[in-house]
């Protein structure tokens, strides 16, 4: 059986990312990863990514929740940084 560790493990995001997700989505980090993973590999799945957690910062920022507002823009950053080479390839 798979815990939620191996799912975040095998997804190629990290715990702050598929908490992006989950939140955006309204979904359970378990599915989260899942579809995380999905979506990085779709040519488009980087820039969708990158949208859900921007939107995430603009729902954070609207109820002025500033705190998870810049714990979401580090968590942008670290996405940005670690799939260079996906948007590169057009990922």
């Amino acid at each position: 059986m798979l815990t939620l560790e191996d799912c975040i493990a095998l997804s190629e995001l990290n715990e702050d990312e598929i908490a992006a997700i989950s939140e955006h989505e309204h979904i359970p980090e378990i599915v989260a990863a899942e579809y995380g993973n999905y979506l990085l590999h779709r040519p488009d799945g980087v820039p969708v990514l990158k949208r859900i957690i921007l939107e995430d910062i603009a729902a954070a920022e609207q109820r002025g929740d500033l705190k998870h507002a810049l714990q979401l823009r580090l968590v942008l950053r670290h996405f940005v940084r670690s799939h260079r080479d996906l948007r590169a390839a057009g990922n």
